[in-house]
């Protein structure tokens, strides 16, 4: 029996996750067993899942929250914690074999490194982990010899493709596929009217509310490819993005002699999950199969930079490397807060983002205190940017 630490357990992917390790309830050594449970506030959801699941340990980041949470569980047998340092208590459980880390923004980065300097595998689906501090994850992974497993589908896609060949330089090409979001085709007259509800609503996918934005403004994807850069040892000359409406294919690999092989199946993350928590095994899902003739049809589009800005200045910011990722970030983070409160437009969050991240000092020194100081400075900078809008 696998034991499982599950960082972000009340959103998405979390209760996701949960689905999962129902599924593999019944799998003998293969079945997961959760030993500790995280998340930010939701209390009533923590509740639930420590009475199905009896964690030994579970964290919850606000300070209040944590209080409630403690009260309401006080006949349970589970250790409540708190704060990011709760958090990073939960991440390197001595007890755990697993580490899978679902929360959402750059936070997400400090349960990552705890983590992994633990000596735990990390299924990731914090991508800001290795958008912030990919060069900190990684070399920690490198030295303590444990592996960082994907759990976004289109990095899960490449990984899936990968397990045929274990040479590098066979690989030419990565191709992240993108659903284009709700807003596919349309002109940027036309996103200046978007709100919030409009964006909220995406064709394919059931996502918390910042992906959900992000992939509206396409910076989603550029997230991807900066997370690709560091998950695969790749440059940014090596990745591609192509617009696939279906969701079908969820990525491509590019071998040296042109051929292309793909990874496809219906747009469900149970599949990632479930294929990072048990890799190299594969097991019966709680997805249903994949019917092609159910589509008719496969269409591939090209990704427009120019109306999704927010895709080209994740571009720029790989380009550029340093703390230029943990800034133009921590301006998204910020910028999807005031659209989400109606505060600023949907079409000003690629405008101020972008401002932010050239407003970031060039370096080569990274560091933890770097990448805080630079997502704080660039959240400022945005504050400040809505205020004169």
């Amino acid at each position: 029996m696998k034991k499982l630490s599950l960082l972000g357990s009340t959103g998405s992917i979390g209760t996701q996750t949960m689905d999962v390790v129902r599924m593999l309830k019944d799998k003998g050594e293969n079945s997961i067993e959760l030993c500790g449970i995280a998340a930010h506030s939701n209390v009533k959801l923590l509740e639930e899942q420590i009475r199905e699941f009896k964690p030994q340990y579970a964290a919850v980041f606000d300070l209040n929250a944590a209080k409630d949470l403690k009260e309401r569980v006080k006949d349970t047998n589970v250790k409540v914690l708190c704060g990011k340092e709760g958090l990073c208590e939960v991440a390197s459980l001595e007890e755990s074999d697993v580490v899978l880390n679902s929360v959402t923004g750059m936070v997400g980065l400090f349960p990552t490194i705890a983590a992994l300097s633990a000596g735990k595998p990390l299924a990731l689906a914090n991508k800001e982990s290795m958008v912030t501090g990919g060069a900190i994850a990684c070399r920690i992974a490198r030295e303590k010899n444990v592996p960082i497993l994907p759990v976004d589908s289109e990095h899960s896609a490449i990984f899936q493709c990968m397990q045929g060949t274990h040479k590098k330089e066979q690989i030419k090409k990565l191709i992240l596929t993108a659903s284009g979001g709700p807003f596919f085709g349309k002109s940027l007259d036309e996103l200046k009217a978007v709100t919030p509800e409009m964006a909220l609503k995406h064709p394919n996918w059931n996502m918390g509310a910042r992906v959900t934005i992000d992939s509206a403004t396409m910076f989603n994807k550029g997230l991807e490819i900066m997370e690709a850069k560091w998950l695969f040892d790749t440059e940014l000359d090596n990745i591609d993005v192509v617009v696939h409406r279906e969701s079908i294919i969820h990525s491509l690999i590019e071998y040296c002699d042109n051929s292309v092989i793909a990874q496809l199946g219906v747009p469900d993350m149970r599949i990632p999950i479930q294929y990072a928590l048990t890799y190299p095994n594969r097991f019966e899902s709680p997805v249903k199969e994949l019917n092609l003739t159910d589509y008719m049809q496969l269409t591939f589009y090209k990704a427009d930079e120019k109306t999704f800005k927010c895709l080209a200045s994740c571009k720029e910011a790989l380009r550029r490397g340093g703390l230029a990722p943990a800034a133009i970030n921590g301006a998204d983070e910020e910028a999807v807060k005031l659209f989400l409160n109606k505060k600023i437009s949907f079409t000003d969050i690629g405008e101020i983002v972008t401002e932010a991240m050239n407003n970031q000092p060039d370096t080569d020194n990274i560091t933890v205190e770097g990448i805080i100081e630079a997502d704080r400075n660039a959240r400022e900078f945005v504050i400040a940017a809505a205020e004169k809008i």
